[in-house]
């Protein structure tokens, strides 16, 4: 074990442990985007920034960027960090951890007088989770100039506000969020990195490589609400001859869809498709035939091809269900996220820097979206260190253990401090 992974321990488990407590739910954490707790958790990291003396520059998106000054002020950046935020009581790990690696690495620069070649800048985001608005990546889509009007009309789960009245109550700039233009200058950075628990468990499986190198991220068509319409009837009264079942409706669409699945899989293609939310409509009773199903949709792949290909034939399946059950499907507008390849040579890099670390490490995609996809797709090179992480993620139940994520920050470490060797 390295010496930052000794001395650090104790630096990161407080943050952790602090942010914790301050956004503590009934189960798991809340913070969610746009609001005083998200708020909240960005002053506490923002004053640690402060005591480790580095220079605070929050961007009009709401970001907050905190710089540790190099040698050589010319050079572009190296960049990391993770989203604040979190989804409705989930885990504590999910963007914090980036943003405490990327601190810690601040840190241990500081404990032994190192200063890098370049600036190395902490990256702490917004609103990266779509829990809340239905919307993805709004810290880094706000900083880039991508967000619309339309996303800003978004609103929140509750209907209490939109997605332009949560950042309006944070002092964030609409105008300039919606404007087209980006709020930041990307040549600026030289590379970015993202530390992030891996949300699944092929790393948790390991017994040697607790960490990985990310190849690739997938990206994202969902649909927030797609409503099947039938006709509510009386369950005892209407033979089937005359129903028109919106919940069989639903099973005999998802069946064909998950057959074609495993169909592609077959053939090698990279996909996954979810429907997380069902919903029965008010009136549904045990004697009423279900007239009305809501659900949501989600298409993740690394190919954009194969992600649109298949929602076609989504959508090619939905209307023979309902040409044969006699039912209509309405769908509201797709949300696309594309996916993102990562920078080859800084991947590489990474990878090198765990192997001087003696830091077991292996090479997988990431089947959840990051900032990292948008920072990519906007021309920033960017690579993602994951590391194991136990019991699933988006729950309460993320059990990151500490040993991983201090070598996770340790090839932080030596990817930062060596970037620049000739």
């Amino acid at each position: 074990m390295s010496e930052l992974q000794q001395k650090g321990l104790e630096f990161a488990k407080k943050i952790f442990d602090d942010v914790r407590e301050m956004s503590r739910d009934v189960q798991g954490v809340t913070r969610q985007a746009f609001s005083a707790k998200e708020t909240q958790v960005l002053e506490y990291l923002t004053q640690i920034g402060q005591k480790l003396q580095l220079e605070i520059q929050p961007d009009r998106a709401g970001n907050v960027w905190m710089t540790l000054p190099g040698k050589d002020r010319t050079l572009p950046a190296f960049v990391a960090g993770s989203h604040v935020d979190s989804v409705p009581q989930g885990g504590n790990y999910d963007g914090l951890a980036g943003v405490t690696a990327a601190l810690t690495v601040a840190w241990w620069m500081r404990e032994t007088g190192f200063v890098p070649e370049r600036d190395y800048t902490v990256l702490m985001m917004r609103g990266e989770e779509s829990s809340f608005f239905g919307k993805a990546y709004m810290g880094s889509l706000g900083m880039l100039g991508k967000l619309t009007a339309k996303d800003l009309a978004l609103k929140i789960r509750d209907g209490s506000c939109t997605l332009a009245q949560a950042m309006l109550s944070c002092g964030i700039d609409t105008e300039a969020v919606s404007g087209g233009q980006p709020l930041v200058d990307t040549d600026r950075i030289a590379a970015f990195v993202e530390l992030h628990i891996e949300q699944g468990p092929t790393l948790d499986a390991q017994t040697e490589a607790r960490a990985g190198i990310v190849t690739g991220i997938r990206g994202n068509i969902r649909h927030k609400a797609v409503r099947i319409l039938g006709e509510a009837a009386h369950s005892g009264a209407t033979d089937k001859q005359y129903r028109h079942d919106a919940l069989m409706a639903f099973t005999d669409w998802m069946q064909r869809i998950d057959r074609a699945w495993d169909r592609w899989l077959v053939k090698g293609e990279d996909l996954v498709f979810t429907v997380g939310v069902l919903k029965m409509a008010s009136s549904a009773a045990i004697s009423v035939i279900p007239g009305e199903v809501t659900i949501s949709v989600d298409i993740r792949s690394l190919s954009a091809d194969t992600a649109h290909r298949f929602h076609e034939l989504m959508q090619k399946y939905g209307e023979e269900v309902a040409a044969e059950r006699g039912v209509t499907i309405e769908y509201d507008p797709a949300l696309l996220t594309a996916p993102s390849g990562v920078d080859a040579a800084l991947s590489d890099r990474l990878e090198a820097s765990a192997k001087a670390e003696n830091i077991p490490c292996m090479r997988l995609a990431s089947g959840a979206g990051h900032d990292s996809a948008v920072l990519g797709n906007n021309g920033i090179p960017v690579a993602m260190i994951f590391v194991a992480n136990q019991l699933g993620s988006h729950n309460p139940h993320e059990a990151m253990k500490m040993q991983d994520f201090m070598q996770g920050t340790d090839i932080l470490w030596a990817a930062v401090s060596h970037y620049d060797d000739k």
